[in-house]
């Protein structure tokens, strides 16, 4: 099995120890914080495994690439501590499973996937995913949803026959409509040597990409957004510049906020799944609090879960919740999907 390309000597040798002194949930000064990252490094104990929020934060905030939060996941996996109760993770390890033989059917080189989320197939329509087919399912599923409960070994497990089952479908090219995919590929091979047959490609790496082609069609919205940011994002921070770059090609202003950028907080989906529905609150009704003093008439989201944990509460808040994907559509003069 595949092995953490992790560097303990790169934690001893930390000046900032900024995996932990920046992470929005766990209060951190920089003695304990380095306190703490020393016994991760060692492969000790240490209560950040009891305390983290898995909200990939602090692989965006190595300054590294050491991959900490994967460290983190693994050391909790370890130490078997219990980030949920044994009955959700043995339904939670039943869920994603992909029984029986993959039977691959023809597409072309070029794809969408769309992760779990049949709903979307009628989002990637138009000139914006024009030659694209769709591919979804758990046979190609990335398992990344077990970082959030201790359970790496799980996607390590699952990730040659996943990546095989691509393979089998013979792709050269596949946009990754949802963030936690595209960290699969990119940042969670990397960091344990996978490798990966095909180009895989962001969404928002796609979507500047097909406005400039199509730019002499392309209106400004003039309308002011908030962004929901989602945890996976962590594992590609650089596309969130690109979709600044998207947002300035449509007309649209990212609105400044508390809770955005390296300041962004979780949806809270991964604690409504394992039933801790007191912090799921809590956090949404931070996040919400600042969507709506924000000065945005929209909420922008690249993350289908989130969209669908939040979606209707935007709404209830008097706010319209769309995909970055369908806020693109608009600016090219097609219908949007909308989910709510």
């Amino acid at each position: 099995m595949h092995e953490l390309r992790f560097n303990p000597d790169l934690c001893f040798s930390c000046q900032t120890f900024s995996c932990l002194t920046e992470c929005s949930y766990l209060s951190y000064d920089f003695d304990g914080a380095r306190e703490e990252r020393l016994k991760l490094a060692r492969g000790e104990y240490s209560r950040v495994l009891e305390e983290c929020f898995t909200c990939y934060g602090c692989e965006e905030y190595c300054e590294h690439g050491n991959h900490p939060f994967y460290r983190i996941v693994e050391l909790q996996e370890r130490f078997g501590v219990k980030v949920a109760d044994d009955t959700f993770l043995s339904h939670l390890l039943e869920r994603y499973r992909a029984d029986g033989e993959f039977r691959p059917r023809e597409v072309g080189k070029k794809v969408v996937h769309i992760c779990l989320f049949p709903q979307l197939r009628d989002a990637i329509t138009g000139r914006l995913f024009e030659g694209y087919d769709v591919v979804r399912g758990r046979h190609l599923f990335c398992n990344l949803i077990y970082l959030h409960y201790g359970m790496i070994s799980v996607i390590r497990e699952r990730a040659s026959r996943t990546i095989e089952n691509f393979r089998k479908l013979g792709v050269e090219e596949v946009v990754m409509y949802h963030d936690e995919c595209y960290g699969f590929y990119t940042s969670f091979a990397e960091a344990y040597g996978i490798e990966v047959p095909f180009k895989a490609i962001h969404l928002f790496d796609h979507l500047y990409s097909r406005l400039k082609e199509l730019e002499d069609g392309v209106e400004e919205l003039g309308i002011k957004v908030a962004y929901q940011r989602p945890c996976s994002n962590r594992l590609s921070p650089e596309t969130d510049r690109t979709l600044d770059r998207i947002f300035e090609l449509i007309g649209v202003e990212r609105v400044e906020r508390e809770y955005d950028r390296r300041n962004a907080l979780c949806c809270g989906a991964s604690f409504e799944f394992k039933g801790d529905i007191e912090t799921a609150r809590r956090l949404q009704e931070r996040n919400l609090r600042d969507m709506a003093d924000s000065g945005a008439s929209h909420v922008a989201f690249n993350c289908p879960m989130c969209y669908l944990t939040l979606g209707k509460k935007v709404r209830e808040m008097g706010l319209t919740p769309i995909m970055v994907s369908e806020l693109c559509k608009m600016a090219i003069g097609e219908e949007p999907f909308m989910l709510f």
